[in-house]
């Protein structure tokens, strides 16, 4: 492909080169608003559907790291607006410092999700065979959740699974105890399934723009982004900011909605 300095030679000047790429960036994005759309209005169908399951399940997830992250992606996507705003203005120096703040703060956002999936793990609600949102309610506490924690959690899935018997009785369903608490595990997996599907997938995005940050910082220190030419940065910069507005969305459908704060 013939090149002449920043300038591909499909394109006659720099400016049609960034309005073409820029483009290209907001059609990709479209494309990923209708693909996550899609698993939102999953969740918002099933949440209504099974709304005590979800919400006792919702409860059960670590509201201090799920904040902690929404605070770590708010900051990366100020480090680099910073980025963007030094190519802008050819502050040539300060361009590879402001994205590599962006990489240090997007990995602390993936070693937090990392702690929390091994929560998960550990409490056996990770959907599959060992599934069982009962487990941290158990008499023993065997999760080692603190006194509160253990008893608004016991409470809310006796609740929950009374409700879930309640139904069964009314239906008529034979040995209506035990459906209770297989109908209250099923529906409390499913949300399950949609967290980590939708945080997973958010999760591959943040790996994704992970690697796109290391070939700006290289090519950053190399001083190739100026007033001139910044494409590279700015685009990346809005998949960046995307990805955090996606979480944005994801924080308080997973975590809030009928949480307890008191």
């Amino acid at each position: 492909m013939h090149r002449t300095g920043e300038l591909y030679g499909q394109f006659q000047t720099l400016e049609q080169q960034k309005e073409s790429a820029t483009l290209g960036m907001w059609v990709f994005l479209i494309t990923e608003i209708l693909f996550f759309g899609g698993l939102f209005m999953t969740y918002t169908i099933n949440r209504h559907e099974f709304p005590t399951a979800f919400g006792v399940a919702g409860n059960m997830l670590s509201l201090n790291l799920g904040f902690a992250n929404t605070i770590v992606l708010i900051v990366s996507s100020f480090t680099m607006a910073m980025s963007v705003w030094s190519a802008q203005t050819s502050r040539k120096s300060m361009v590879p410092i402001w994205l590599l703040l962006t990489l240090v703060l997007g990995s602390v956002f993936l070693c937090i999700k990392v702690v929390e999936y091994k929560q998960k793990f550990d409490h056996h609600t990770v959907p599959g065979y060992h599934f069982d949102a009962t487990y941290c309610s158990g008499s023993n506490n065997p999760c080692a959740l603190s006194q509160k924690e253990f008893d608004d959690e016991r409470k809310e899935v006796q609740e929950a699974i009374a409700a879930e018997t309640e139904y069964a009785e009314q239906q008529n369903f034979g040995n209506a105890a035990a459906t209770g608490v297989s109908a209250f595990n099923a529906h409390a997996q499913l949300y399950f399934s949609l967290y980590f599907g939708m945080t997973g997938l958010h999760a591959l995005h943040m790996i994704v723009g992970a690697g796109l940050l290391v070939w700006l910082i290289f090519q950053g220190f190399k001083g190739r982004f100026d007033a001139n030419y910044n494409t590279p940065v700015e685009n990346i910069g809005l998949y960046w900011h995307f990805v955090d507005i996606v979480w944005i969305f994801l924080f308080p459908l997973l975590y809030l909605i009928n949480r307890h704060l008191a």
